[in-house]
């Protein structure tokens, strides 16, 4: 039996992106003493790596695709395939920022106050070619972790990567500059990409993640209305396309079912049976194709 090679990236995106999965059809199990999770897919084998470090094993072969940040492809240089962007992270749907980071009551305030000060980062190369662009001297060195402790005495500032700054906050960093944002991205071995069951497994999974983040905040909901009414129900519901309408076996009522965003059903409702809706039913969605 073929088979295909996953990396999960481990870390900060490692719980959001099993639950993705989940939504999307595969149950992934992590054992905490190991570093290859098991799937409901006999054609998958997974294996937990780092995001940082997913471009370069995908760029070898030694797995066929997986799941990173943008920034890591960039940093590591990797020359492999983008089969889709997938805007998620540890807390939300958002990108993910690097910033140039300090003490918020310290001497360094812009950028020029870099020269010849220390910064810690993981990502070394994407710092030394910003700081290059802004004509800064400064020594730029690797962190292993926990960067946001590090200033003021073991680095005078930091490039981290955040998603709502609570964290640099909490350690009384201010935010001096945005470097760059990154989402998280879908990649491929480039030769993997030839063979045509793996691509064709590829594309799949691609369908079926996108599927899943075009569900996010949605709702289905269904309803019956009298058709004198059900122009005035469609007036007030914000469908994602045209709603699907559909006769009941009373010839004077159809029903309505559409897709909507979670967030409008609160105050939707009231008004649609206000406006003669009845039995409305709101169901969750695990995933969108269009």
């Amino acid at each position: 039996m073929p088979k295909l090679t996953l990396g999960i990236p481990k870390g900060s995106l490692e719980n959001s992106t099993v639950e993705m999965f989940e939504k999307a059809g595969y149950k992934i199990k992590i054992n905490s003493r190991s570093y290859f999770p098991t799937i409901n897919d006999e054609e998958i084998d997974c294996m937990l790596i780092r995001a940082q470090e997913m471009s370069r094993y995908i760029e070898e072969g030694i797995l066929d695709c997986g799941l990173t940040g943008k920034d890591w492809i960039a940093e590591n240089g990797s020359d492999v395939t983008e089969i889709t962007e997938l805007v998620y992270g540890k807390v939300g749907r958002r990108p993910l920022r690097w910033v140039l980071a300090a003490p918020e009551y310290g001497d360094i305030k812009t950028v020029k106050d870099l020269e010849g000060k220390r910064i810690a980062t993981e990502a070394v190369g994407m710092t030394k070619r910003y700081l290059k662009e802004k004509g800064i001297n400064a020594h730029v060195e690797f962190s292993w972790g926990a960067t946001e402790v590090k200033p003021p005495k073991l680095a005078d500032a930091i490039v981290e990567i955040t998603e709502t700054g609570s964290s640099l906050r909490a350690n009384r960093l201010a935010i001096i500059d945005e470097i760059c944002t990154s989402t998280t991205r879908f990649i491929a071995n480039n030769d993997t990409l030839k063979d045509s069951w793996k691509k064709k497994k590829i594309e799949n999974l691609s369908l079926l993640l996108n599927a899943v983040l075009k569900a996010e905040g949605k709702v289905g909901i269904m309803l019956n209305v009298e058709k004198n009414n059900l122009d005035r129900i469609l007036d007030l519901i914000p469908a994602l396309n045209t709603p699907t309408i559909s006769p009941l076996s009373n010839d004077s009522w159809v029903a309505v079912n559409t897709i909507i965003d979670e967030s409008v059903v609160r105050d939707l409702a009231p008004k649609i049976i206000q406006h003669g809706g009845q039995d409305i039913v709101e169901f969750p969605l695990n995933k969108i194709f269009e």
